[in-house]
């Protein structure tokens, strides 16, 4: 898994919205990558703000929770 959250950060940093999806859900369950769901947000509003639907939605649940968002 930890390879896996490497390569989705390669392209995730270069704006593939998929990318920062998968990588957010590495962040958010702790897979691949240390837990931290400040960082899994961040990850997802990247690509809420690109249109992508199932960002928007985690983002959205993320809210709902007060899970990583202020």
């Amino acid at each position: 898994h930890a390879e896996a959250a490497r390569l989705y950060r390669l392209a995730a940093d270069q704006g593939y919205s998929r990318a920062q999806i998968n990588l957010g859900v590495c962040y958010e369950h702790g897979t691949g990558a240390d837990q931290d769901h400040a960082e899994a947000a961040r990850l997802y509003r990247l690509a809420a703000n690109q249109g992508d639907a199932f960002a928007q939605f985690n983002l959205g649940v993320f809210y709902t929770r007060g899970t990583g968002v202020d």
